[in-house]
């Protein structure tokens, strides 16, 4: 891929360098042929292609195995991802599209396509296809104003509201009568697992199946719970990161402040709003310029490959004796 990169990068600035070269005139001035130094060159960006000629060992692995891409087309890859949809469904025993919608960036771009999806397959098939979004609060969410807008951007054909608060505090319970001191971070593993218990509830009684929200700017540091929001079906947004996630917004017309807001998974008590990039520690903007093959700091760029060598189980399903990816 990288020799093929380098062929490609260059063609493009031969072409490049030619097309920007002025027009000869009529009379060409006396010092028109003279050598053009480095400093005469124009400054635009190069393709983003020409970004992966120096990557690290450890950086090209990640991006192949989590299929970035540099660059993408924004509208091609919301078409992607709703034929994907659409493919699975028609192949299978199911008719719904199940998925939480908490109005942050992920859940609004995954329930959009799901939408989107279904819609499609209704009006060309005429079978009763829909979407399920789930609200899926712990008691009152600090920014329930969000998830409202997002589902009146997504219009889902069925809303279900599961409060996830006496289920946790139940099971809180439970493991404390068993001598365990369930903390805080134990609190915020198990609300993502009761969310993921009520969602394929719902989507038993729908026929459905459940959609996640994972994409490459979460999967390289096993940024979720295992058999919690990891615990789904389909990922249709597997391949993009945190940017081009965004741009697929964007180009929906979603509303700005569902994918402008700080990010967060909201999980622990004591620290509530938490922003995913001081849990992280890392921006998303770093993130994303590593999984498109730019350069980074060094510091973030280990931060980076400690957090995806430290959670490379997350990304597997349980291991069996035929496994040998941890040794």
């Amino acid at each position: 891929m990288v020799l093929v990169c380098v062929a490609l990068a260059g063609w493009i600035l031969a072409v490049w360098l030619l097309l920007r070269q002025p027009r000869v005139p009529t009379s060409p001035p006396d010092d028109y042929l003279k050598p053009v130094s480095p400093a005469d060159l124009p400054v635009d960006p190069l393709p983003a292609c020409a970004v992966v000629l120096d990557m690290r060992p450890l950086q090209a692995k990640i991006i192949a195995e989590l299929h970035v891409q540099p660059m993408i087309d924004a509208d091609a890859e919301i078409r992607r991802s709703v034929d994907f949809l659409k493919q699975y469904l028609t192949h299978s025993i199911y008719t719904s599209l199940v998925l939480a919608i908490s109005g942050g960036q992920d859940s609004t771009l995954a329930g959009k396509l799901a939408q989107m999806a279904v819609q499609e397959l209704r009006d060309t098939t005429g079978d009763d296809y829909k979407f399920v979004a789930i609200r899926q609060p712990y008691g009152k969410q600090r920014d329930e104003d969000d998830a409202q807008a997002a589902l009146t951007f997504i219009q889902p054909d069925v809303i279900v509201t599961t409060d996830i608060q006496p289920a946790t505090d139940a099971m809180t319970t439970a493991l404390r009568a068993g001598g365990l001191t369930v903390d805080d971070m134990s609190r915020g593993s198990i609300k993502p697992k009761m969310r993921m218990i009520a969602q394929y509830a719902v989507a038993r009684e729908h026929n459905g199946i459940v959609v996640g929200t994972d994409h490459a700017a979460e999967a390289f540091a096993g940024f979720f719970t295992k058999y919690g929001d990891g615990g789904t079906d389909i990922n249709p947004l597997w391949r993009l990161n945190k940017r081009q996630g965004r741009q697929l917004l964007v180009a929906l017309d979603a509303p700005a402040h569902l994918y402008d807001k700080v990010p967060t998974a909201d999980l622990e008590d004591d620290r509530p709003q938490l922003p995913d990039e001081v849990a992280l520690g890392v921006s998303y903007q770093a993130v994303d310029n590593y999984l498109e093959g730019r350069d980074v700091s060094e510091q973030d760029a280990t931060q980076i490959e400690s957090l995806y060598l430290a959670s490379q189980q997350k990304r597997h399903e349980p291991i069996t004796i035929y496994d040998t990816w941890f040794y």
